[in-house]
């Protein structure tokens, strides 16, 4: 089943927002979905109401398979709610981006960890961490799949160009096999011009790797983070649960294709 990791180097994106209600409309239409924190800011898990960092977390996993003890994985997995799942994050994460360093292999450590339960889900998203370290490139070497959610303006277009150059040596040395999923642009506002030009810039560049969905600006998808919900939990309804949901279709169909 594919790993996707949701990754660009920008913050403020809707690169964790993405992962949580993509992934939340994936399950929502029968898809057994686990979310993977490896951010050390950790918003993905307090974005889904972890308030305190669990004993068994990505860290814990990571520290356990680089000391030689032997990472499990499913002793870290928090069930949402049935077939939504996450591994959550730890500040002692910003911690294995050094410990990492001088491990042999050290970009396959995630991908050891995943194995065992890489089958047992219809969709893995990994939320990466804003810049291209250990962590990130740990994630890209993981996964299938890219998927890059950037805020249709010019500086968050700036950091595709520089996300893409990474990705290519990524792909070149370190993973054959990833792909690039495509974009998504966020915080749409049809009557801006420059989220069109924006747009435009994409498509010329990348063609039918930009998807025609994009997540409008929504007050909702902020206050169902503060409630720690997805946005299909806090309001179904609203504008955002529509789109993620347009978006999790048109996903399918670029996955059939």
């Amino acid at each position: 089943m594919p790993i996707i990791s949701v990754a660009i180097q920008k913050g403020g994106s809707g690169k964790t927002t993405t992962t949580i209600n993509l992934g939340a409309a994936l399950q929502r239409s029968g898809k057994k979905v686990l979310l993977i924190d490896a951010d050390p800011q950790a918003n993905l898990s307090q974005s889904l109401g972890m308030k305190e960092e669990p004993d068994f977390n990505l860290y814990s996993e990571i520290k356990k398979e680089i000391t030689g003890e032997g990472s499990d994985i499913k002793k870290a997995i928090v069930e949402i709610r049935p077939g939504f799942s996450i591994v959550p994050a730890s500040i002692e994460l910003a911690d294995a981006e050094m410990e990492l360093v001088s491990v042999y292999s050290r970009e396959q450590v995630l991908s050891w960890i995943l194995k065992p339960v890489v089958n047992n889900y219809d969709f893995i998203f990994i939320d990466c961490p804003h810049s291209i370290g250990m962590l990130t490139v740990n994630a890209l070497v993981a996964c299938d799949l890219v998927l890059i959610p950037l805020q249709a303006e010019f500086l968050p277009l700036k950091g595709v160009q520089s996300f893409m150059r990474q990705f290519k040596t990524i792909k070149k040395r370190l993973n054959p096999k990833i792909k690039l999923m495509g974009f998504v642009l966020t915080k749409f506002d049809e009557r801006k011009k420059m989220n069109h030009n924006v747009q435009e810039q994409l498509e010329t560049e990348f063609g039918s790797k930009v998807f025609q969905t994009h997540i409008r600006t929504c007050i909702s998808l902020a206050k169902a983070q503060e409630a720690g919900m997805d946005v299909f939990t806090f309001d179904k309804n609203s504008n955002a649960a529509k789109d993620y949901d347009k978006l999790a279709k048109e996903f399918m169909d670029k996955l059939e294709q």
